[in-house]
């Protein structure tokens, strides 16, 4: 009956042995897995400006050509002369419509408006618009100025002279 209990000896040892070294078996750590960073936000494209428009030049003369230019600039006129301000614009984006208000107060020496013209325009790239003021009995001899503006605000004036 030795034999028998050895050989359970040995085996229930073998057993135990076998469990031990299952046991004592290194886990495999979990691998960290890094997600991929996230994608930035991506911004909205702006909203389009509006285009502008502004006043590039004004010239005074007594004749406008076809092109709706001053022909022959000039700051001293005649009683009897017809006076033309040709007010050049831009327009900041040359493919767009802007709307605008132009507008040309005449004065007098001590600030006597003589006349106020204004007129909407539907202004596009490059541009001259025209107003004019005459007298057929003749405008008094002395110191004038016409203001130029531009929806409303005044943007450039010229001063000019009748003798």
């Amino acid at each position: 009956m030795m034999i028998r209990n050895r050989t359970h000896y040995a085996l229930a040892a073998a057993l135990v042995a076998s469990l031990a070294l299952a046991g004592c078996k290194k886990k495999e750590e979990p691998v960290a897995v890094t997600p991929p960073p996230a994608a930035e936000p991506v911004a909205p494209a702006p909203a389009p400006v509006a285009a502008t428009a502004s006043v590039a030049s004004v010239d005074l003369g007594s004749a406008v050509g076809a092109d709706k230019k001053v022909t022959a600039p000039a700051t001293t006129f005649k009683p009897k002369d017809t006076i033309y301000v040709a007010i050049s614009t831009n327009t900041s984006d040359p493919a767009a419509t802007v709307p605008a208000k132009l507008g040309a107060k005449w004065t007098f020496q001590d600030g006597q408006t003589v006349k106020d013209d204004s007129a909407d325009a539907q202004l596009m790239g490059p541009g001259v618009t025209n107003f004019s003021i005459n007298s057929p009995k003749g405008f008094p001899t002395g110191k004038y100025k016409v203001e130029v503006s531009l929806d409303g605000a005044v943007v450039q004036s010229k001063d000019f002279e009748v003798k």
